[in-house]
């Protein structure tokens, strides 16, 4: 089972600010920049798998992902150049360290995560290929972010010499061909620049709330959700890359339309339909035209109908329950996608937004009333062996 401690430090990350001794946009997190990560992770390795053939463990990387995530989160906001000395010099007692913090919160979860993660911290010869898309991702997300900062603190001591720093980190993985190619700054570049346009999109912006968390943030938290779900419902891995690429790429839309909240949403009878026509339109003709073709038909398998599960059955998307997966359709060759996890995971996220905020004294009318809405749907719920009543009664006010 997950423990609410494991969904409480995912958020810790929301109130960890970048690049906080610069002058900066209001809010560059680390929950945003770890999004953005997994975004360019998802990049670079389809076009490893396109241009080199290489064969990509995306459950490995999707994992690796997380524990660099919550390695992250447990050493907080140290400066990059004293992190990664203290990384050569003393590395083994810091991951020690971390992991340890870590075990009581992942100990219940289906897989041995402590044993995993030992193996991933301490075995270095282990997912290489996956661990260099990841290392390469990390950079390729801070570079966006600096060229931002650049702009803001030009002429500030020693920002020539980050500058240096960053790009010869890039350059040490020319590898790889997604890094070649970003490099080019064309289409699939420009993908990933509306990407990350999400970091600025606040959600609730219709009410003060406290930690704020973007689109961007709100994604990667589902995402990783909904893979902690998977494992719960022992997944095959083409239904544990599904789930976790469904959900990181759940609100893309949202780029081009900006997040239309739900009290809109429901105003008039048909206006969600309409919106969802628009945003498939807006896929159709701004996102999918930056990227290569033959990516085209996985993203609209993760963005149409996103909340609704599926399979392909004979060459056709089949519309079933999660239930349905589970005792007939559990194996690769049908590509499972379990929509019904994916949004009992979006309003989980939301839930818990609502719960931060109250608890922190910053409190209005649409946060309670969307916390009193929310754990009223999810009471006594359970999907396809999940129990999310129990997930949301973490967090009852």
């Amino acid at each position: 089972m997950i423990r609410k401690e494991l969904f409480e430090l995912l958020f810790e990350a929301a109130s960890i600010q970048r690049w906080n001794d610069h002058i900066r946009p209001e809010h560059f997190t680390e929950l945003d920049k770890q999004a953005h990560k997994m975004v360019y992770a998802y990049v670079l390795a389809k076009i490893e798998e396109a241009d080199h053939g290489a064969k990509i463990n995306w459950p490995g990387l999707i994992e690796g992902g997380l524990f660099e995530f919550l390695h992250r989160i447990v050493l907080t906001d140290i400066k990059p150049p004293v992190y990664y000395r203290l990384m050569d010099e003393k590395g083994d007692q810091l991951n020690r360290w971390v992991l340890d913090k870590l075990k009581d919160k992942v100990c219940d979860l289906k897989l041995d995560f402590p044993a995993l993660m030992e193996k991933y911290f301490f075995n270095r010869d282990h997912d290489l290929l996956e661990r260099r898309i990841l290392r390469a991702a990390h950079y390729l997300a801070t570079n966006w972010e600096f060229k931002i900062i650049y702009r803001l603190n030009e002429g500030l001591y020693g920002l020539e010499d980050t500058r240096a720093a960053i790009a010869n980190q890039i350059e040490e993985h020319y590898d790889l061909a997604g890094v070649q190619k970003l490099a080019l700054g064309k289409k699939t570049s420009n993908f990933l620049d509306l990407v990350g346009q999400l970091r600025f999109q606040q959600r609730w912006a219709q009410s003060p709330r406290l930690p704020k968390t973007s689109v961007m943030g709100h994604m990667l938290i589902v995402a990783m959700m909904s893979y902690l779900c998977s494992l719960e419902m022992s997944a095959c891995p083409k239904r544990i890359y599904n789930n976790y690429f469904a959900a990181l790429f759940h609100d893309l839309p949202e780029v081009l339309t900006r997040d239309i909240v739900s009290p809109v949403k429901r105003s008039v009878a048909g206006i969600d339909e309409i919106i969802k026509d628009i945003e498939n339109r807006q896929l159709e003709e701004r996102i999918f035209p930056l990227l290569p073709v033959s990516w085209h038909r996985e993203l609209k398998y993760f963005t149409d109908n996103e909340f609704q599960g599926k399979i392909i059955k004979d060459g056709l998307t089949v519309t079933v329950s999660s239930d349905e997966i589970n005792e007939q359709y559990n194996k690769d060759i049908y590509s499972p996608l379990d929509g019904e996890i994916i949004k009992a995971c979006d309003q989980l996220a939301a839930y818990i937004e609502t719960f931060l905020s109250i608890t922190h004294g910053i409190k209005s009318y649409h946060l309670e009333e969307g916390n009193r809405q929310l754990y009223r749907l999810y009471i006594n719920k359970t999907i396809a062996g999940i129990n999310f009543g129990q997930m949301f009664s973490y967090f009852k006010i």
